[in-house]
């Protein structure tokens, strides 16, 4: 079986953990490098999470610190959500592990150059990859995928109302990334909502496991559980990074998907971080004749409106077994 190469960009909190798992574990991936960006936890925090979870797996896969701020706007982590450590707060040892030399831009930068073809999973804010892409354009073209866990298309968000957690935290560099020209896939937050949260019967059937695996993933995102129930009244725990995950190493776990204009407001606090998918293709209209001019000066991206929810299920499953 020919290996997929993948770089990983991540705000290591307990969802983004699971799905590093997944990805570390699924047969045709070579990961070839995490890196880190501030978001869920601060950047040195997802750091820490994101050694000690490779180490749970026994993987030996680089991990860069990378951008510990927003472009442009203050820091804002999620620890109502993930805990204080991100990991739910179980008082998990530090990793024996230490993080690779240099910065997550440049490791970026060089990763992808180094692999042609790579795919590119992003399960934090944007910082990185549009440093990434301001500094070297040119490694657009090199991305076969960029599965982006961000946004929410033409619904409700989780941050604001407007708004998914991720965009919301840098805008701005939500904005550079989705006009860079990289070939994304938004995979947006509601795709974990409903009968594809983790279901108090799915955590149950995780646990029986009795693996290291399952256990961590199933005590790390404790916070996360109570936290889903209490903000949008779902039936069990979201995560959207393994979902995003799954469609990154299987892209039939999508099931329907369409090419859509998708612009992020900046400007306004109402809406910031808002993913305004242009669903009915409004930006050719004459009347819009602006918006279209920048519209198709970056072209369409791959919004995924809906996912194959046992075949999501079994993908967790079988990480964790």
């Amino acid at each position: 079986m020919s290996q997929r190469s993948m770089i990983i960009d991540t705000d290591t909190a307990s969802d983004d953990a699971v799905a590093i798992i997944m990805a570390l574990r699924w047969d045709d991936i070579d990961v070839k490098a995490i890196t880190i960006v501030s978001g869920n936890v601060p950047a040195q925090q997802g750091a820490a999470n994101a050694l000690y979870t490779t180490e749970l797996c026994g993987s030996s896969v680089p991990v860069y610190l990378g951008a510990e701020k927003p472009l442009i706007r203050p820091r804002t982590h999620a620890h109502w959500f993930h805990g204080i450590n991100g990991l739910g707060d179980v008082d998990y040892p530090p990793a024996k592990r230490s993080l690779t030399p240099g910065h997550g831009v440049d490791a970026m930068i060089e990763t992808i150059k180094a692999n042609p073809g790579i795919i590119l999973v992003t399960l934090g804010p944007l910082t990185n990859v549009a440093l990434a892409v301001s500094q070297a354009p040119e490694i657009a073209a090199l991305v076969s995928r960029c599965v982006v866990m961000g946004g929410a298309a033409c619904t409700i968000g989780n941050v604001v109302p407007a708004a998914e957690y991720n965009v919301w935290c840098d805008p701005e560099a939500a904005r550079m990334v989705f006009h860079a020209g990289l070939p994304i896939e938004m995979v947006g937050w509601e795709l974990c909502r409903g009968t594809a949260n983790a279901l108090p019967e799915d955590m149950a059937h995780i646990r029986s496991f009795g693996t290291v695996l399952g256990d961590f993933a199933v005590d790390s995102n404790r916070r996360a559980f109570e936290a889903t129930q209490k903000q949008s009244g779902d039936p069990g725990l979201g995560l959207p990074d393994p979902v995003a995950m799954a469609i990154a190493l299987d892209p039939a776990v999508c099931t329907r998907s369409s090419q859509h204009y998708v612009e992020v407001e900046t400007q306004s606090e109402l809406t910031r971080g808002m993913t305004i998918v242009d669903q009915f293709d409004l930006t050719t209209d004459e009347r819009n004749v602006d918006l279209w001019r920048q519209a198709h000066a970056t072209g369409k991206i791959s919004v995924c409106w809906e996912i194959d929810v046992p075949r999501w299920k079994a993908m967790l499953f079988n990480a964790l077994r």
